[in-house]
């Protein structure tokens, strides 16, 4: 027996269940496990548990309980620990053994990595934006001018250049790496062409594709027992080195006021787009960025709509909505209720 399974399982004031059984009802039983494992565990090391613990704000909303399995990911695909490692590669199941010998050994890498925010930039997400868009497209044809609000390494900014299966419609780049089919419910989106005149963003602190930890950093928040999710990523990672997203270092709410305040072409779709990135935010900035747009959207026209697309979680976290404003007339409507990860897409077209 490992002797870290001789341990005492003394568990920690803040509980990562909540988060195990969310993950095991989207499919994944294995970091499920390992986050039961760290909530018994996580004692054992006390520079990470007294920052759980002391969280400042909404845990949930930070994911904190993700930024832990992600770390754990990171020393896993390090090879070290081995009992860890062995433990991601299914050669045991002793779930709370590797934990906690790498909770003990590894606190400071775990603490230094939960820091930061997670940065999944799920790129089956781009199905549900890439149907909104078609949903545009399909009432007044023009291009396209993305601005995305937290775009990470921007993977989400080559949309255009990945290959989707949306129910009966085929949309994007047939030839691409990249293939993106979610399970389908109701009926298709608009089979209509999406052109993007122009795609960039903006994060407090983007990732490079062309930098190797970088890299490394986004796939090890996949999940483990989720390989296709991996090697998608990793097909977009070389779709991004190919094709370098534009993504600015900066505040969101400073450079989107930068950007609306420039005037756009005529005949030109202003889109603002975010995905997962309103939980970050404070509830002061969610108000200023809804009213940004709103005094923005007042001043769009016919020949320069404005329009906000959000895969964003509901108030009450019940469910993940895609969600459509147009302007001039500020009309908001539910487009889709959506996986957290894409997975699938119940369609309702705003109906």
């Amino acid at each position: 027996m490992h002797f870290m399974t001789m341990l005492a399982t003394t568990g920690a004031r803040h509980s990562f269940v909540r988060q195990a059984e969310s993950c095991r009802s989207s499919g994944s039983a294995f970091v499920a496990a390992v986050l039961e494992a760290v909530d018994r565990q996580l004692s054992l090391a006390p520079l990470s548990s007294r920052m759980v613990q002391d969280w400042t704000g909404d845990p949930a909303a930070a994911a904190v309980a993700l930024r832990v399995n992600g770390a754990l990911h990171a020393l896993a695909r390090r090879g070290s620990p081995q009992y860890l490692a062995d433990l991601y590669r299914g050669e045991h199941d002793d779930f709370d053994g590797a934990v906690a010998e790498a909770l003990l050994r590894e606190d400071q890498f775990i603490a230094d990595w939960i820091r930061d925010p997670t940065q999944t930039n799920e790129v089956a997400r781009g199905a549900a934006i890439m149907s909104a868009l078609m949903t545009v497209a399909a009432e007044r044809p023009m291009p396209f001018q993305i601005l995305e609000l937290g775009s990470s390494c921007g993977l989400n900014l080559n949309l255009a250049r990945y290959d989707y299966r949306l129910g009966g419609v085929v949309a994007g780049d047939p030839a691409s790496s990249v293939h993106i089919e979610p399970r389908w419910i109701g009926a298709d989106p608009p089979a209509v062409p999406v052109s993007i005149l122009s795609a960039q963003g903006v994060d407090l602190n983007p990732l490079s594709a062309r930098d190797p930890a970088h890299r490394e950093r986004l796939l090890s928040f996949t999940w483990a027992d989720q390989p296709a999710r991996s090697r998608r990523l990793e097909a977009a990672l070389q779709v991004a080195m190919a094709h370098p997203p534009q993504v600015h270092r900066g505040d969101a709410k400073l450079w989107l006021t930068q950007r609306l305040a420039q005037r756009q072409p005529d005949g030109v779709c202003r889109a603002v787009v975010h995905t997962m990135f309103l939980q970050y935010l404070s509830d002061r900035d969610r108000r200023e960025i809804a009213a940004m747009l709103a005094a923005a959207g007042a001043g769009a026209t016919a020949d320069r709509p404005l329009i906000e697309i959000g895969f964003e979680w509901t108030s009450d976290r019940r469910e993940v909505q895609l969600r459509f404003t147009r302007w001039p007339n500020g009309q908001s409507t539910v487009l889709a209720t959506c996986h957290p990860y894409g997975d699938w897409v119940d369609w309702r077209g705003g109906e």
